[in-house]
């Protein structure tokens, strides 16, 4: 990150129109990654002189993640538009990888298992990495909230 204010999120929102409602494991997933965001995250919009904090409402518009962030009073502060189409192997990776971390769960010894789950917490660290690069020069943030933001997105994919 460069010497700028430390900013941050304070509130997460998904739009329930083109997102849509989910079964209430899926929300629950949601509602996991959007607390887990909000309680430590470092955030800051690369074209805001502002010191935040920020709101973020999150939507899809013809398979594109839309980012909305306004100020803590609602101003608008900028909308980014991100394709989803360079995240879809990496999900889809991540995803059957989680699957098959689940039912290693189960049935398998405790060093398979770890050696799923780190294959499942790297294919996780690919997704952020990617999302980091997405961003760049839009807006700032470190891996951790990265990690959090790519979870996000996950649950927003999520099946079930």
């Amino acid at each position: 990150m460069t010497n700028r204010p430390v900013t941050r999120l304070i509130e997460v929102t998904l739009d329930q129109h083109s997102i849509g409602h989910a079964g209430s494991d899926i929300e629950h997933e949601r509602a996991t990654a959007i607390w887990d965001l909000i309680e430590d995250n470092s955030f800051w919009p690369c074209a805001d002189p502002g010191q935040g904090p920020y709101r973020l409402h999150i939507s899809l518009m013809d398979n594109r993640l839309v980012l909305d962030v306004k100020r803590e009073n609602g101003e608008q502060v900028v909308q980014h538009h991100l394709s989803l189409t360079p995240f879809r192997k990496v999900v889809k990776d991540y995803f059957l990888i989680c699957e098959s971390y689940y039912a290693a769960i189960r049935t398998a010894s405790p060093s398979q298992i770890e050696a799923i789950d780190m294959g499942r917490r790297g294919m996780h660290n690919d997704g952020s990495e990617l999302l980091l690069e997405r961003l760049q020069g839009k807006i700032e943030v470190d891996f951790d909230t990265a990690r959090r933001l790519f979870t996000l997105i996950c649950a927003l994919h999520w099946k079930g």
